[in-house]
């Protein structure tokens, strides 16, 4: 099954539940009026597009529909999925280029949403494209984070690097740093803690971080990846607003958009937060993650 396919799959009960109702209503209504744009809200709104996403869709939509005179109901679901994907590149789409290597990868994200399974499924991606990898097990702090993340290296065929838990986090960073150096490592994976005691210690923390590898390893490119998980709804953007204050964020991993009937909470991210997703997955398997599409999510939603 193509990567597409699977999107499609994955994105079947958001498909479902939005489309299906934008469908129904379109159907229901023989001409384009405020009724319409009233009802349209309201699937918008429940499909975890969120407010101030929504209001903007429709606005937008609204003075298209003046623009172009449409008058039929069904064409308004074109505007609509061509505003849909404008927002989805709100953040400029910047997609994972597997070729822009040394690169160094630092994963943070609340507990409980899919980090280290993450890791896992982007190491099998980049190993998949020929690069070496190496995994930090930065998360010293949770019960049995460390072998989770060994687990995941096993399956994905990487070296890891860890120590004992409730060790430095900085201090496996470092020696992460040292092995990417002695081994030519194309790619490497830093796992992080999940929770911190503040938003002061997780910033120390990252800083400290941040701080071994611009030192140790400064011809490598960094990014900084938030994984959210998309079931949350719009606590993933309320996670999203917090650690962008604590970390510069250079993109978003979104995972189990396929255990989620609004998958519109990927729209509200990308329009709210103005920054990229870069990864998605849709399914439990190593390989059912995949770089973000603006335009495939878009057609895997609507066709």
């Amino acid at each position: 099954m193509s990567f597409f396919d699977k999107l499609k799959s994955g994105l079947k009960k958001t498909k479902d539940s939005f489309v299906g109702k934008i469908d129904t209503v379109l159907a229901a209504f023989g001409k384009v009026d405020d009724e319409l744009f009233e009802e349209l809200e309201d699937i918008l709104i429940m499909s975890d597009f969120g407010i101030q996403t929504t209001e903007k869709i429709l606005d937008d939509l609204r003075i298209k529909v003046k623009e172009n005179r449409v008058t039929d109901a069904e064409e308004v679901k074109n505007l609509l999925k061509a505003e849909i994907e404008e927002l989805l590149t709100a953040g400029g789409q910047k997609p994972v280029d597997f070729n822009d290597t040394p690169v160094v990868v630092t994963v943070i994200g609340v507990n409980g949403v899919g980090k280290t399974t993450s890791i896992g499924k982007m190491a099998h991606l980049f190993k998949s494209n020929n690069k070496n990898v190496i995994l930090a097990a930065g998360d010293t702090f949770r019960a049995a984070a460390i072998d989770q993340l060994g687990i995941w290296a096993e399956r994905a065929g990487t070296d890891i690097i860890k120590q004992n838990e409730g060790s430095d986090p900085a201090a496996v960073v470092f020696d992460a740093c040292r092995a990417a150096k002695a081994r030519n490592t194309d790619v490497l994976i830093c796992d992080t803690a999940g929770r911190l005691h503040n938003k002061k210690n997780l910033m120390d923390e990252l800083a400290k971080i941040n701080k071994v590898i611009a030192r140790e390893l400064p011809e490598f490119r960094h990014e900084t990846l938030l994984v959210l998980d998309s079931t949350t709804g719009q606590n993933a953007v309320n996670q999203a607003k917090a650690f962008s204050e604590v970390a510069e964020l250079t993109g978003i991993v979104l995972t189990k958009l396929d255990g989620t009937s609004k998958g519109g909470i990927v729209v509200s991210i990308c329009n709210d937060m103005h920054i990229p997703v870069k990864l998605i997955g849709v399914g439990e398997g190593i390989d059912d993650m995949q770089p973000f599409s603006a335009s495939e999510f878009v057609s895997a939603l609507f066709e």
